[in-house]
């Protein structure tokens, strides 16, 4: 194995008080990064997003979102073993990509 084909994940997960923008009552961060650190998949409830831009963008109260090299994209957020699921499915397709 060498070092371009290293990669780390990070994830912290805490609760917090029920909100419109947390109503799970949980503050997540997923993260795959690459060998020198930078991020390639990020799931996480840190700050509200905006889909689009103009007169037709989009917002959310719900924080839950995704950050993918594409930009970010809300995400649906339902349960929190079917995040830790969609994030896992994520982070094999972006190393299946990269062999």
């Amino acid at each position: 194995m060498d070092d371009e084909s290293l990669h780390w994940v990070k994830i912290v997960v805490r609760t917090c008080a029920v909100s419109q923008e947390r109503p799970h009552g949980l503050r997540y961060s997923l993260t795959l990064h690459d060998r020198i650190g930078c991020r390639l998949l990020g799931f996480d409830n840190a700050h509200g997003i905006n889909e689009g831009s103009g007169p037709g963008v989009r917002t959310r109260i719900e924080y839950d979102h995704q950050h993918m090299a594409a930009g970010v994209r809300f995400y649906g957020y339902h349960d929190a073993s079917t995040l830790l699921e969609d994030f896992w499915t994520e982070v094999d397709k972006i190393l299946q990509q990269k062999e």
